[in-house]
């Protein structure tokens, strides 16, 4: 039985799950706003929401919207349920915006998942 637990892993506390979010959603401002040259932080036109505030993760206002037209959801979790934070980045998606999804693992880089057929719209622009 001693074995048993030894085998099994710790958990994250979930104030590091938190700050593992936090982190996510400050590097996601900060790509965001190396591209659209607008500044992030608190107060600024980018800007990470908190942890269990509703809405988007990323707070962006009027000018930054119109720089980066999407409604961002970060997720940073070891198991995903992608159905289900595709249809909270839907839910949450402010007007006249796309939903973005950047999702992490541990080790890994994020990864974007996004609509399709806006990503060919987007894709055939800069082409």
């Amino acid at each position: 039985m001693k074995r048993i637990k030894e085998i099994r892993k710790k958990r994250i506390s979930v104030s590091s799950a938190k700050a593992k979010g936090r982190d996510l959603q400050k590097w996601v401002c900060q790509q965001i706003s190396e591209i659209i040259n607008l500044p992030w932080g608190q107060d600024t036109p980018i800007e990470s929401r908190g942890m269990g505030q509703p809405g988007v993760d990323i707070r962006l206002d009027k000018e930054a919207i119109k720089k980066f037209p999407f409604s961002v959801e970060c997720k940073r979790q070891e198991s995903w349920g992608i159905h289900k934070w595709i249809k909270q980045a839907k839910n949450n998606k402010r007007p006249d915006t796309n939903w973005l999804l950047i999702c992490k693992r541990n080790h890994e880089n994020p990864i974007v998942l996004m609509d399709a057929e806006i990503f060919f719209k987007l894709l055939s622009k800069k082409v």
